[in-house]
C-alpha cells in the first residue's frame, strides 16, 4: 500500500440521530479512493476504521486468494476451524460505502452496535497513520492510557 503522508489528527464529532457523522475534509480525502468509496471495517470493540476502497480491496483480494490457493492444494485441512472462524469474521468485518455530500458518513447497520455509541453522542475521529478511525470516546481514552507511555520507545523503534 502506497502512503504519501501519514494521516494524523484527533477531532470530536457528534453522531446524529441517523448515525451519520461529518468528517473533516482532509480525513474524508484520505479515507476515500478516486471513486469516492471508502471501506468501513470493524477493528476492535468501540472502534471502526475507514480505508480507501480500492487499496483495501486489492490487499484483501490478495490475502483471500492466497487462502483459497492453500485450500485448493490441500494445505488447510488441519485448520478448518480457523478457516471457518476467519470466514465468519470476513462476512461481517467490512462494508464499502460512499460518503455523502459534505463528507458525511452513514455508519451501516451492524457496525453501529460494534461502535457502541448511541445517536446524538460524541465520537472521536483519529488519524491512525494509514487509515482514519472512529472511536467510542471511552474506548479511545483506554487506548491512550495504555499506549501513550510507550510513545517514545515506539517512535524510536520505527525511526531507526
Amino acid at each position: 500500500m502506497a502512503v504519501e503522508h501519514l494521516i494524523t489528527g484527533e477531532v470530536r464529532r457528534t453522531l446524529d440521530e441517523r448515525f451519520r457523522i461529518s468528517l473533516p475534509q482532509d480525513m474524508a480525502d484520505a479515507a476515500c479512493d478516486a471513486a469516492g468509496e471508502t471501506i468501513v471495517a470493524k477493528e476492535r470493540y468501540g472502534c471502526l476504521s475507514l480505508w480507501p476502497a480500492a487499496q483495501w480491496q486489492a490487499r484483501f483480494n490478495d490475502g483471500v486468494g492466497l487462502i483459497e490457493q492453500k485450500i485448493r492444494v490441500g494445505r488447510m485441512e488441519s485448520r478448518w476451524h480457523d478457516v471457518q472462524r476467519l470466514g465468519r469474521m470476513i462476512s461481517t468485518r467490512y462494508r464499502s460505502v460512499k460518503l455523502a455530500n459534505r463528507s458525511r458518513l452513514l455508519i451501516p447497520e451492524g457496525f453501529r452496535e460494534f461502535l457502541d455509541v448511541p445517536p446524538n453522542q460524541d465520537v472521536m475521529l483519529v488519524g491512525a497513520a494509514i487509515c482514519v478511525e472512529i472511536w467510542k470516546p471511552e474506548a479511545w481514552l483506554d487506548v491512550l492510557r495504555q499506549d501513550m507511555p510507550e510513545f517514545g520507545t515506539l517512535f524510536r523503534e520505527l525511526t531507526e
